[in-house]
């Protein structure tokens, strides 16, 4: 007896119809976005640390410790401005919180050399006084990157600083002085030796140990030992800004992904020059442009989800493409803000979307790779890997190839050294051996007095505010009570 084949709405009705239902997977490398995922939170816990009291006061003391020291550089002969507004960020030059060339500085690891890095931004020179655009000098340079002429300056700046300037001689018979970043880094960091040399002679209870002052090309790193914490700062003398300069006007009339969540103020309140040059520049005389402060307002208008595949995809390539160093994290930085201006804010703020961000931001690195094109985000017209070889270019896309054929492989080796960092990290605690000098907190009285608010206050902070900078105002007469900013937020 023959039976009739069900017909298409009853063969539905008794589910012999149902499809499969697959993991989601990458097509590329044929790994499950779920688990990319899990790999990228497991990553985020172990890199995201949180500091209990002890830990934030020791914080608070090394950052003392610096504002004091720079606060005698200061005295020392009455070069930097007396009220001077720093710019602290959160993670070392090698982090890529500034666009800073790294060939030139030594290798320094967290955990091995250091539990917490920073970078302060210390004006050498301001001009505030201005409302207009600001034009810079840049016959001489590359697109981003200018010479600075003292004629900006008055005669008594001029006077004070010209020790550290390229001098250049007009037929006319009249003299410019060009400031020199290279001749800038040699006297802040013979400043800075001075004043340590100093310090370290009367040393004081509970004072930072100082453990490591290195000059790595224009910048000083200095590492200091806390209680029982490591502490590095690269310490960078830049030329501060009010206003937006010339070069970079046409970027503010495109649309942009902060649009409507930060205000236009809040992004071009100023900007600095760094002592860096371009790939053909003078190094003597070429700064480069650097938009830090503008950098920090955009960060809070991007999500959490893009910020975690950011920082684990950063960990992937700091340690796959350190040799040779054709790319920073900055340029990876660069591709983020180009994705949040290209992609829906609606797309980029779904949460369990860090799994497509990583690879979208590994496969973005490799096409500017394959393409030598990486526009700068505030000055598209700079293209930012323009001086790479071929042969540079070929190796590096390869090694980009291999982590985008195997994601997953390299977010567990990324967990493997950030977790060994962090065991390095405990154990030196553990043993207290840091420094040999007491903590702070060893000093006797009432644990319930000023310091532990502070401390409290410190730690609430840094825990409610990650990767954002703080602008502390300092006047050298009275180092003890520095009035310091997180954003736009006064403490």
């Amino acid at each position: 007896m023959k039976m009739a084949a069900p017909t298409a709405s009853k063969a539905a009705s008794l589910g012999c119809n149902n499809k499969p239902t697959f993991p989601e997977l990458d097509f590329r490398s044929g790994a499950r976005v779920e688990e990319l995922n899990k790999l990228i939170q497991e990553f985020t816990k172990h890199d995201q640390r949180e500091y209990d009291d002890q830990r934030a006061l020791e914080i608070h003391t090394a950052k003392d410790f610096i504002f004091s020291m720079l606060g005698m550089v200061q005295k020392l002969d009455q070069k930097l401005p007396v009220a001077n507004e720093y710019l602290l960020l959160s993670g070392g030059v090698r982090e890529g919180v500034v666009d800073l060339d790294l060939d030139e500085l030594n290798v320094y690891a967290r955990g091995t050399d250091y539990d917490m890095d920073f970078t302060l931004l210390v004006p050498a020179l301001k001009l505030h006084d201005r409302n207009q655009p600001v034009t810079l000098d840049m016959r001489h340079s590359a697109l981003c990157h200018s010479w600075l002429s003292l004629r900006l300056f008055d005669e008594g700046t001029i006077s004070k600083w010209k020790d550290c300037c390229t001098i250049v001689d007009h037929i006319n018979g009249a003299t410019n002085y060009f400031f020199s970043p290279t001749k800038v880094a040699d006297w802040f960091y013979d400043s800075i030796s001075i004043v340590l040399s100093e310090i370290q002679k009367k040393p004081q209870r509970g004072m930072p140990k100082v453990e490591k002052v290195e000059k790595n090309g224009t910048i000083i790193s200095i590492i200091l030992g806390v209680g029982s914490s490591r502490m590095l700062y690269d310490i960078v003398p830049v030329v501060s800004f009010k206003g937006w300069p010339a070069v970079a006007q046409s970027w503010l009339m495109e649309n942009h992904f902060w649009d409507g969540k930060i205000t236009e103020e809040e992004v071009i309140s100023g900007f600095y020059l760094v002592p860096a040059c371009s790939y053909k520049g003078k190094k003597d005389n070429e700064w480069r442009l650097s938009f830090a402060r503008s950098e920090v307002q955009l960060k809070k208008c991007i999500s959490s989800s893009l910020m975690q595949a950011y920082q684990a995809c950063k960990a992937i390539i700091i340690k796959l493409l350190s040799r040779p160093k054709a790319l920073s994290p900055y340029h990876l930085r660069s591709i983020m803000l180009w994705a949040c201006d290209r992609l829906p804010a609606n797309y980029l703020a779904q949460e369990d979307f860090a799994a497509h961000f990583l690879l979208g931001l590994i496969d973005d690195l490799q096409h500017c790779l394959v393409n030598k094109m990486c526009p700068n985000y505030f000055i598209p017209q700079c293209n930012m890997l323009e001086h790479l070889s071929e042969e540079t270019v070929v190796l590096h896309a390869r090694k980009l190839s291999s982590v985008r054929s195997d994601p997953a492989e390299h977010l567990r080796t990324a967990i493997e050294h950030v977790k060994a960092a962090n065991r390095l990290t405990l154990e030196l605690q553990r043993r207290g051996s840091t420094t040999s000098i007491p903590s702070p907190q060893s000093d006797g009285g009432d644990p319930n007095q000023p310091d532990d608010r502070l401390a409290k206050k410190l730690q609430q902070l840094v825990t409610e505010n990650p990767g954002k900078s703080i602008s502390v105002f300092i006047n050298p007469d009275d180092v003890t009570r520095p009035h310091f900013r997180i954003d736009d937020k006064f403490f």
